[in-house]
């Protein structure tokens, strides 16, 4: 297992590999023994020191309606894992959406209330409090802002700004953008001065994580977390028939640049967390075992 320094301390260089969820009865023979068929957490962690949660972003269902994590929920996964293990975790999409989703793009856009609030920060951070030091970089992964939703990108990092300034920083927090327009060295200096983390996205329509880094790798400090996702989740979705245990289109180009990036950052003493989705390969287990070949 990889090791890495305590959350809150000095960047050391050191890398965590894990995975996107680990919910999936599809890694028996991979990750688990299939003895403990639903509940794997615990299994999980004997072979990886970090995970991402997405299961809380699903948070906004109407302007009086957001959903939190269950306290027993979190008490379950603080219990499952040791304490040198981190979980990495997307932020409510209650604080990142600027508008509510619609169901046909028709319909007016309806505001969010809760975009960017401080105070449902604060009550999201002190229902992860269970997970004390396992609890490692929060992440704010926030969608396409067109001009409707966001009139300009001077305007975004404002509001950024003041939620920033105005939130507890007991743990890091990254930043996820899908405005690939967006992603200048104005915004990677904002992101150093803040001490934030920058969150490579690969995959999707978002341009490749090796260009981004290139362009601004002397402003990448302290922290940062990479996601391999792809580029078709649907037609991957219907490519593996929801059965994650093999890999079905290798992309070992990107897989080369992945491990160059972070042997990099490491040697830079930025501290990695590299979360790898099924989606990027068809079997997030095997994709990492291929990663850990190349470093």
């Amino acid at each position: 297992m990889e090791t890495t320094s305590q959350t809150g301390t000095a960047p050391t260089g050191a890398l965590r590999i894990g995975t996107c969820s680990w919910k999936y009865d599809s890694w028996a023979g991979l990750v688990y023994s299939g003895s403990a068929k639903g509940n794997y957490l615990g299994e999980y962690a004997q072979h990886y020191d970090t995970v991402e949660v997405d299961q809380w972003f699903w948070s906004l269902h109407g302007p009086d309606s957001v959903s939190l994590p269950k306290p027993e929920t979190v008490w379950e996964y603080a219990g499952a894992v040791p304490e040198d293990f981190r979980f990495t975790v997307k932020a409510p999409n209650a604080l990142t959406l600027t508008h509510f989703y619609r169901k046909n793009p028709t319909e007016p856009l309806r505001e969010n209330p809760h975009f960017l609030s401080p105070e449902l920060f604060r009550e999201f951070l002190g229902r992860l409090a269970p997970l004390g030091p396992r609890l490692g970089p929060l992440m704010l992964q926030f969608e396409y802002l067109n001009r409707q939703k966001m009139p300009s990108p001077k305007a975004f990092f404002e509001k950024l700004d003041v939620f920033v300034a105005a939130c507890p920083r007991e743990v890091p927090l990254a930043v996820e953008l899908r405005n690939p327009n967006w992603l200048t060295a104005a915004w990677f200096g904002w992101l150093r001065g803040r001490g934030l983390g920058h969150v490579f996205l690969e995959g999707y329509y978002m341009p490749p994580a090796a260009g981004l880094y290139d362009r601004f790798a002397d402003s990448i400090r302290g922290f940062t977390v990479i996601r391999l996702h792809g580029p078709d989740r649907q037609g991957m979705e219907e490519k593996s028939g929801n059965r994650w245990d093999r890999i079905l289109e290798p992309r070992d180009a990107a897989l080369d640049e992945a491990a160059r990036i972070i042997r990099e950052l490491r040697r830079r003493e930025v501290d990695v967390f590299l979360n790898v989705n099924n989606h990027f390969e068809g079997c997030a287990p095997l994709t990492i075992a291929r990663i850990r070949e190349r470093l």
